[in-house]
């Protein structure tokens, strides 16, 4: 093979490679856009930069400040990430689909765009479990948050004065 046949081979698979990206990209903007329409917002702000994060803290119930961290770098991974997060609540999803989200995204997001899950609100009241992680005061297993005393059989009387 000399030096133009190689130089072509390059130039197609190049192409090739080009094309396969803008696909990616094209199914990862359609997945935002459908997402953004399911939480009532506009699909066409998906596509815009800085516009799209406002939405998105919309979307989630975050304040505007929210913008300036996201802008910040290094603060912005974890922004970014706990941002996704409250994405993936306020969509009734769990921290496994953050996950893919955040490694994935050309995937989760069209998952989440076109797929059943429905809009919940922000953060989903906060995973449905007023709060994240593990809240004692939430958890009907809580042996603290059982009331006093015996609920079958109530004893109206006073308790003796000693």
């Amino acid at each position: 093979m000399n030096e133009y046949e190689s130089s072509g081979v390059a130039a197609g698979i190049g192409v090739v490679a080009g094309i396969f990206y803008l696909a990616i990209i094209v199914l990862l903007i359609a997945g935002m856009w459908k997402t953004f329409e399911k939480a009532g917002k506009p699909g066409w702000a998906a596509i815009i930069p800085i516009y799209n994060l406002i939405i998105l803290l919309e979307i989630i119930g975050k304040p505007m400040i929210w913008v300036l961290w996201l802008l910040i770098p290094c603060v912005n991974i974890v922004f970014g990430i706990w941002a996704t997060n409250l994405l993936s609540k306020s969509f009734g999803k769990s921290e496994g689909f953050t996950v893919g989200l955040v490694i994935f995204p050309y995937i989760f997001w069209p998952i989440l765009g076109f797929g059943p899950a429905t809009y919940l609100g922000p953060s989903a009241a906060e995973a449905q479990n007023g709060g994240f992680g593990n809240n004692p005061f939430n958890n009907p297993n809580n042996p603290f948050n059982k009331p006093f005393g015996n609920q079958n059989n109530p004893n109206d009387t006073p308790p003796p004065v000693v």
